[in-house]
């Protein structure tokens, strides 16, 4: 016999506080997008102010009279990101844990506080020396990566325990669609400071003014305004239902919160008669994690969350590869361009790619998720993706490398189509879906966290990759050849390993999903 408040929960309307929880729930996805994307063009920018030559070629001259740009090595790059990533994973584990332990409520607003404050605290990098900037921005990135780390297990866990069984996968998959968002904001953002600087600025329209060290600074701290808009929003979010029955064992108050926030009768949600757990009830629960009882149960579903996002995310990542090629090809890096118009160009070419691809991406998921369901959304986005890699890796080196125009665009884009159309959505969703309420933000930090890994190990491939020919400027075509057709035996791994292990979460309640029955009793 299920509880009448979860059975409620599983067949309630869709309602406004649905919508409201999304966006709420969302604004630490956006936030983690929004900083990832926002990396590339402000890295034009840094090796504009930090990374210059200046060739003399009269000694008794003063000033210099030539200035040779440089941009920021792909190392430092990598490095960046990769710190950011490794945060990332930290904060998955260690507040995915504490989901569990404390509760979702009490730690919800400790994520989001933390992302506020780094990427404000990255904005103020101390000091104006090279060294002394990139370290301090590493530091700084590393701490918005926990708090953004920390955002995933909870915002999964909270939206799949206040949604319905029906559309349960859409809300989780529109809480996930806000990276799209965030993509599309951080270019945006961009674009309109590196205008509004460059046309305030007195400078040779050639030079690189001082005042660009400001702005690009500002580009970061801009990430932290959305998420403290919804601070207090998150803050006056009760418990969620499922986790106050069946975590806190207090079913009254389980019902009291879900009045709070659904159009919900109590009669409805109320028990007819006293319900206590058998005598006496656990302060814990009855298996602990990763015990033997654990893996039989769930070791399986705990492997292929897991698996999957790592094969996901290393693939995800290392779409950098194309991006430098990409670059190369559209964005020309030269002296007479001043660091203003070529991180606009980065920046616009980002948005286009969000627009034409990725957000499309997204909201195709969200509407198909709960119709065709995650299993075939993840074999479908699996498949076209190795389909991709191999179409531009097999022939690289032999066409691709000098013929960068329409057909690679389009297959560049379809790589980012159903990567969110498949893994990249279902791996966020799947894990909040397959475990029990006591253990559900802890696997889903787990899995989360592996994946991550699978994302440093990406942007090292993708900084081994794309090292540059002496001569051309361009990336060594074997390496690029190597590396994308390995992507594409990666998304096949992905595949094969969808079709026999993932377990289909479509239209059923979270608690057919975990085995709690016998932790239950009803007295009369």
């Amino acid at each position: 016999m299920v509880l009448k408040v979860l059975s409620a929960l599983d067949a309630a309307k869709i309602q406004l506080y649905h919508f409201k929880a999304i966006i709420i729930a969302g604004m630490g996805l956006f936030t983690d997008a929004y900083d990832l994307f926002c990396i590339p063009p402000i890295m034009k920018l840094i090796g504009r102010i930090y990374y210059l030559d200046h060739h003399n070629s009269d000694k008794c001259s003063v000033m210099p009279k030539e200035t040779q740009y440089k941009t920021t090595p792909t190392a430092v790059v990598s490095t960046l990101v990769s710190i950011a990533l490794l945060g990332t994973a930290v904060g998955q584990l260690v507040f995915g844990r504490l989901g569990d332990r404390a509760g979702r409520r009490r730690v919800y607003g400790l994520s989001l506080g933390m992302m506020v404050l780094s990427s404000l605290a990255c904005g103020f990098s101390i000091c104006k020396t090279r060294n002394c900037v990139l370290v301090s921005l590493g530091f700084f990135r590393f701490l918005l990566g926990v708090g953004i780390g920390g955002d995933y297990p909870l915002s999964a866990a909270i939206m799949s325990e206040f949604a319905n069984k029906k559309t349960r996968g859409a809300f989780i998959a529109a809480v996930f669609s806000m990276q799209g968002l965030g993509i599309l904001a951080s270019s945006i953002v961009t674009m309109v400071v590196c205008r509004i600087f460059e046309v305030s600025s007195n400078e040779p329209k050639s030079e690189t003014p001082d005042e660009a060290d400001i702005a690009w600074r500002l580009i970061l701290m801009m990430g932290a305004v959305p998420a403290a808009l919804t601070y207090y929003w998150r803050m006056m979010m009760p418990e969620t239902a499922r986790y106050t029955a069946l975590v806190e064992q207090n079913v009254v108050q389980a019902a009291i919160d879900m009045k709070k926030v659904l159009d919900v009768p109590m009669s409805e949600i109320a028990e007819d008669s006293p319900i206590r757990l058998k005598p006496p009830a656990p302060p814990h629960p009855s298996y602990p994690l990763l015990s033997k009882r654990f893996l039989r149960r769930h070791g399986v579903d705990l492997f292929c969350c897991a698996a999957t996002w790592f094969l996901v995310d290393v693939v995800f990542y290392s779409s950098n590869l194309l991006q430098s090629q990409i670059y190369h090809r559209f964005i020309k890096d030269n002296n007479d361009v001043n660091g203003y118009k070529l991180a606009f160009k980065v920046a616009r070419f980002q948005a286009i790619l969000a627009i034409s691809s990725t957000i499309p991406g997204y909201w195709v998921t969200v509407y198909f998720i709960d119709r065709i369901g995650r299993v075939k959304i993840q074999l479908l986005g699996f498949l076209f993706m190795a389909l991709v890699y191999f179409a531009i890796g097999i022939p690289y080196k032999y066409y691709w490398s000098d013929n960068i125009g329409v057909g690679f665009m389009a297959l560049y884009s379809l790589s980012f189509f159903f990567s969110n159309f498949g893994p990249n959505t279902t791996t966020f969703i799947a894990p909040a879906e397959l475990f029990p309420a006591r253990f559900r933000s802890t696997c889903h930090g787990i899995a989360g966290a592996v994946g991550k890994v699978g994302a440093i190990i990406g942007t090292i491939g993708f900084f081994w990759a794309s090292r540059n020919e002496k001569d051309s400027g361009k990336p060594n075509p074997v390496r690029m050849t190597v590396a994308l057709v390995i992507l594409g035996v990666v998304c096949l791994g992905g595949l094969v390993q969808t079709y026999f292990l993932t377990r289909e979460t479509m239209g059923r309640s979270l608690e057919d999903n975990e085995i709690y029955e016998d932790e239950l009793i009803y007295d009369t």
